[in-house]
């Protein structure tokens, strides 16, 4: 497993369609082995639009940029702000040379 960068940026949480609002987020992605991509990292947007959304299972982050993320949260950590979680990426990742270093 190797780090190749990260992606920064604001998007639209959605689940189903729905809008769950706007959120920022920061994730680190890794090289599994050629052309495998995954990525987590901390997403955060307004604490009951957040707290909303961790009862979700089908999420979607559409990037200000055009992606659209698939997302899941694994909770919050401890000493984390409200308007934070962890979330793991599964689907909509970019290639590893898409990825800012």
């Amino acid at each position: 497993m190797r780090h190749i960068g990260v992606l920064r940026g604001s998007g639209t949480l959605e689940s189903r369609g729905e809008v769950m609002g706007r959120a920022d987020y920061e994730l680190d992605g890794y090289l599994m082995r050629p052309g495998e991509v995954v990525a987590s990292g901390e997403i955060r947007m307004a604490a009951g639009q957040l707290s909303n959304a961790l009862r979700r299972r089908d999420l979607r982050l559409r990037t200000d940029d055009g992606r659209v993320l698939g997302i899941r949260f694994s909770g919050r950590r401890l000493g984390t702000p409200d308007d934070a979680a962890h979330a793991d990426v599964h689907d909509g990742l970019p290639p590893e040379e898409d990825w800012q270093r």
